[in-house]
């Protein structure tokens, strides 16, 4: 009878032995149904969290910086490039800029015409060259990305042919959206700045990141100049290239309230003229290169942007926007969000001559 009771009181303990065992003893030996590697929960977690490791990103915002002094805050840059050549001054000149490369993000969109064919497959080459693990020379950029353009783009690149006045309004649409196409999937939530570099662009200053964004403007840009022979005196000489960069004219708008919704100003053009002030033709040799001009329009050959302007909103409409459109717009777009656009008439980087 003794016997019996003892028995009867030593099922249920051995069973609540076995559970316990069950719970925290088992699950250190056997292996999970799950495929994920769950995280051990933290004696001061304040709600359990049953994710997966490593499944979900926290950024704060509010604490990403674009600051004067970049390069010491190791601020993250984004260089964009729309690349329809290759040339090997720029990239030659992109590899000697003295901004900490491991601070550098690169991307480039390239055209599906026979140009770009051609340019992606040296493009390709450079990046490997740099990127490649074995290369331990030099440093490597953060992140390398190439995409192909999706929507349509002029056949010829010839200087000629794509500043040609009738197709201006065609082109710079197609080139809106591969400026935002490439925008909007390049940039990160760790990017500070963004450098719009063109693919003709073959000597700047080394230190051109570290100087534009030292004057800590929303945008600015840089004045696009370009060398070549004067015939006439036989001797090297410089000239502007990029008249995208501008003020706002009484003309100008009285022209843009003549025109039709879907019409554009593009300038630099006899057909239209606006008599804007261009800031190409503000150089002074003689002058600061830090000094400042308010701009109501801008090109996109060597224009550095704050990333918050692009995140709230700023982008390059395809469209006709108060008569612009492309970069120009995108100077307009940024104006409307409440930020200001500058230029530097005096600090000159140089254009690929044809």
């Amino acid at each position: 009878m003794i016997a019996f009771k003892q028995v009867r009181y030593l099922v249920p303990l051995l069973a609540l032995i076995g559970l316990v065992w069950l719970i925290f003893g088992g699950s250190s030996t056997s292996k999970p149904n799950s495929p994920y590697t769950y995280k051990k929960i933290k004696k001061n977690d304040a709600i359990p969290r049953n994710l997966p490791a490593d499944h979900i990103s926290h950024y704060d915002l509010n604490k990403l910086a674009s600051t004067p002094m970049a390069a010491y805050n190791k601020e993250r840059v984004l260089i964009l490039t729309p690349l329809a050549k290759f040339l090997d001054g720029y990239w030659d000149n992109l590899l000697k800029l003295s901004y900490p490369r491991e601070q550098i993000e690169l991307g480039f969109i390239v055209p599906r015409t026979a140009d770009g064919d051609a340019a992606l497959r040296k493009l390709e080459v450079a990046v490997k060259q740099v990127q490649n693990p074995k290369n331990t020379k030099e440093p490597k950029f953060a992140k390398v990305t190439i995409l192909r353009q999706d929507n349509e783009a002029l056949e010829s690149q010839s200087e000629k042919d794509r500043h040609a006045f009738k197709i201006q309004k065609e082109r710079r649409a197609q080139m809106a959206v591969a400026r935002n196409s490439l925008l909007f999937t390049t940039i990160g939530p760790y990017t500070s700045w963004v450098l719009w570099l063109d693919a003709d662009i073959v000597e700047s200053p080394r230190t051109l990141i570290q100087d534009l964004v030292s004057h800590d403007k929303p945008v600015i840009a840089a004045n696009c100049y370009q060398r070549y022979y004067d015939n006439d005196k036989k001797e090297d000489a410089i000239r502007p290239y990029d008249f995208n960069n501008w003020i706002e004219s009484d003309e100008g708008l009285r022209i843009a309230s003549t025109l039709g919704d879907d019409e554009i100003i593009v300038e630099g053009y006899a057909e239209i003229a606006s008599y804007r002030p261009l800031m190409g033709h503000f150089y002074d040799p003689n002058g600061d290169v830090n000094t400042e001009m308010q701009l109501d329009g801008v090109g996109g050959t060597c224009l550095m942007v704050k990333a918050d302007v692009h995140r709230d909103g700023a982008m390059f409409p395809s469209f006709p926007f108060y008569h612009l459109i492309e970069t120009e717009g995108f100077a307009k777009m940024a104006k409307r969000l409440g930020y200001e656009v500058f230029g530097l008439p005096n600090y000159l980087v140089y254009h690929f001559n044809e």
